[in-house]
């Protein structure tokens, strides 16, 4: 099971890396591929504004434009040249003829030359000719020059961005994700020992703790029967009541005691060996009905009238013997300490995964910086009323590990006209 555990904290910290250091690295590359092409591009496209500026040179100067596009060098093979007036005609184009050519104002690059000066635009096909080009456009003071390259699988090659670095990034990402593994796993084993041993002792601490909890609980019934016995033993003459006294007071402090070992028993149990405990659909309106009867047939004096709203049947998988302790203990617990005469007990939610219960009196209550520790083990709000009532300080332990064996929790807070509450849920 330790070591399930620790493969699987290992396997969460190395993804958690890796995600982290993936999600750097795509992002890294995939901004460093778009600049690229990008960066590709505005280069392609100043060699095209170097020759469309000085064509609007040659205009400028009145030097007829087919005559400069005839006898000029071009920057690349199959290059279109295209003049457009400022309004968007078309007036020269050295390819297509220009009856056949449409207002080019609202064309993307002619758009940016005519508002910034100088525009580009990849991979848009030709309403003219049905081709791809790059297009890159320069305006002047009356036309724009826009040359186009025709988008061969030359010039997607030429934009495209280099792989050799994204390779070698993807690599030096790949080998540090092995060295992450492995280092992960040396890490996520350290930690895990370290947390090991952190709850060993944790355990050990509890454990220590609750061993001297339990002799001290001890001390005080064993000396009293040790001293009724001793009484009883010594040959001094005892009227019969008061030999029935002294044995009543001896039965009275080893049923005490019996109810402490079980108890403790239970806790150990619903700790270490909550696999060993059987579940079977239990329906809580029958533990609830079992505690109204109970109470019904309590002398006047100690009872507690018991009210309920459970509008419905609510059935949970888990041990029948566990959530009747749950019930039990809270009910033994408020007749014991709260000095009310209700007990409500109501179900607040139910669905398909779980159901919360409040259980509630109206006495007393408790003091608001008692309320956390009211779980704690042997621990008592008054604890020489606590002893006088027979209680070992372990009722509220049990019923909290038992709504926590079901896989609910449970809180304590104090009731806003008076006495204790207690909400819980438990899983179905």
């Amino acid at each position: 099971m330790a070591s399930a555990n620790r493969l699987s904290f290992h396997k969460r910290l190395f993804v958690q890396l890796i995600a982290f250091s993936w999600a750097i690295v795509l992002c890294f590359v995939g901004f460093q591929y778009l600049r690229e092409k990008e960066y590709k591009s505005e280069f392609l496209s100043a060699q095209l504004q170097q020759y469309n500026h000085h064509l609007l040179v040659a205009v400028e100067e009145g030097e007829p434009y087919e005559e400069y596009v005839a006898s000029h060098e071009k920057p690349f093979d199959d290059l279109r040249i295209t003049l457009i007036t400022l309004s968007g005609a078309v007036i020269y184009d050295n390819t297509i003829s220009i009856d056949s050519l449409d207002n080019h104002h609202s064309r993307p690059e002619v758009a940016a030359a005519l508002k910034h000066g100088s525009g580009y635009h990849i991979g848009r096909h030709s309403t003219s000719d049905g081709r791809q080009y790059f297009y890159s456009a320069t305006r002047g003071e009356r036309v724009v020059v826009r040359t186009a390259i025709p988008y061969s699988s030359t010039l997607r090659t030429l934009l495209e961005a280099d792989w050799t670095f994204l390779l070698i990034m993807i690599s030096v990402s790949l080998a540090m994700s092995v060295v992450a593994y492995f280092t992960t796993r040396k890490l996520g084993k350290d930690i895990e020992r370290v947390n090991h041993y952190e709850a060993e002792q944790e355990k050990n601490r509890l454990k220590r703790q609750l061993t001297n909890n339990i002799n001290h609980e001890l001390k005080t019934p064993v000396a009293s029967i040790q001293v009724c016995l001793e009484t009883l033993l010594s040959g001094i003459t005892l009227s019969e009541e008061k030999q029935m006294e002294l044995i009543e007071r001896c039965y009275t402090h080893t049923e005490r005691l019996r109810r402490l070992l079980e108890e403790v028993s239970l806790i150990t149990r619903m700790e270490d060996g909550s696999a060993l405990i059987g579940k079977e659909p239990v329906v809580i309106n029958s533990i609830i009905h079992e505690i109204a009867c109970e109470l019904a047939v309590m002398p006047e004096e100690e009872r507690l009238y018991l009210h309920t709203d459970f509008p419905e049947q609510v059935t949970v998988e888990g041990n029948l013997s566990l959530i009747g302790s749950i019930f039990r203990n809270l009910t033994e617990n408020a007749i014991a300490y709260s000095g009310g005469r209700n007990i409500y007990i109501t179900l607040t939610a139910n669905d398909e995964r779980q159901c919360s219960i409040r259980f509630e009196d109206d006495g007393c209550g408790v003091g608001e910086e008692q309320l956390t520790r009211l779980f704690e083990r042997f621990y008592r709000v008054d604890k020489g009323r606590s002893r006088q009532k027979g209680g070992t300080g372990l009722g509220l332990s049990i019923v909290k590990h038992a709504v926590q064996f079901h896989g609910g929790t449970i809180t304590a807070t104090n009731r806003p006209d008076g006495g204790l509450r207690f909400d819980f849920s438990l899983k179905k």
